[in-house]
């Protein structure tokens, strides 16, 4: 017994081995849609499956390139505050010493 495979179910989920679409038969004659050629249509299918199986590995390396480009910019704010704190460190340890000469030399 030989079963006819549905959408939902495909008798094959090979592009190349499944049947082509065929026009239905009670389309109005000069109606919008154009005839269906399905020259290269196997082509067709192969290349968007072959893009779509892609899709993850582009968006996963975007995703990396922003985490990346994330990271460098917190890394970089840190650096800067760091910075910051040891200048103001410095500057008070220059008053520290300066006082404490003033104080050295007045008497």
């Amino acid at each position: 017994m030989k079963r006819i495979g549905t959408i939902d179910r495909p008798l094959t989920h090979d592009p190349r081995n499944q049947a082509p679409m065929t026009i239905p038969t009670r389309e109005p004659v000069g109606s919008a849609t154009p005839n269906v050629t399905i020259i290269g249509a196997n082509d067709s299918r192969q290349n968007r499956t072959r893009e779509m199986q892609l899709i993850p590995e582009a968006l996963a390396r975007a995703h990396m390139h922003d985490r990346l480009r994330e990271s460098a910019t917190e890394r970089q704010a840190v650096r800067l505050i760091t910075a910051r704190r040891m200048q103001r460190r410095a500057e008070r340890a220059s008053m520290r010493a300066r006082r404490a000469l003033a104080m050295a030399v007045m008497h």
